[in-house]
């Protein structure tokens, strides 16, 4: 085999190796919007906790080593304050992209409970979020409480029996 008919085969070979990885790639992370049927709202649901969980621990540790003033302190603080920003960004992502983009379905019958029930949860979200931008703006550990409180109305006007039964399988407490 000559060195031209080789250096095409590796070109060949390379090139099928970048489309798997994109194609893997693709499939592996993040939840496209194509309309699949493939849903997890209960995973969903516990990652937004436990994000929750890791704002309040950012926090905690921020306070802890404000007073501080080592440059390993500073490093640490620097990286739970960047923490707790990509924890509350995540919030706001799942709740966004996931529910208000591709579960939360609008009902046209503004008499009805099922637009009752839309509106509960899209106000619901709503409050979520701004919780969510407020463990950003600060290090006031209620908001966490407060988010966590917020997601249990959720919950509640989101999932029906069956779905809460599902999530009540995969209880995770701290």
């Amino acid at each position: 085999m000559g060195e031209k008919n080789w250096k095409l085969i590796m070109k060949l070979l390379i090139i099928k190796f970048f489309i798997l990885i994109m194609i893997v790639n693709s499939t592996l992370f993040g939840h496209c919007q194509v309309p699949c049927g493939i849903y997890d709202d209960v995973a969903r649901i516990r990652r937004v906790q436990e994000d929750f969980r890791t704002i309040e621990k950012a926090m905690i540790q921020i306070i802890n080593l404000n007073s501080k003033s080592s440059a390993q302190d500073k490093n640490q603080l620097v990286r739970w304050i960047k923490t707790k920003e990509e924890h509350a960004n995540n919030i706001q992502k799942i709740l966004t992209d996931y529910f208000l983009v591709q579960r939360i379905k609008s009902n046209e019958n503004h008499n009805s409970v099922e637009y009752k029930n839309y509106i509960d949860q899209i106000s619901t979200i709503h409050q979520i979020l701004v919780v969510a931008m407020k463990c950003k703006q600060t290090v006031a550990v209620n908001y966490v409480g407060e988010g966590e409180k917020i997601i249990e109305k959720f919950i509640d006007v989101y999932f029906d029996k069956h779905g809460k039964e599902h999530l009540n399988l995969f209880n995770i407490k701290n």
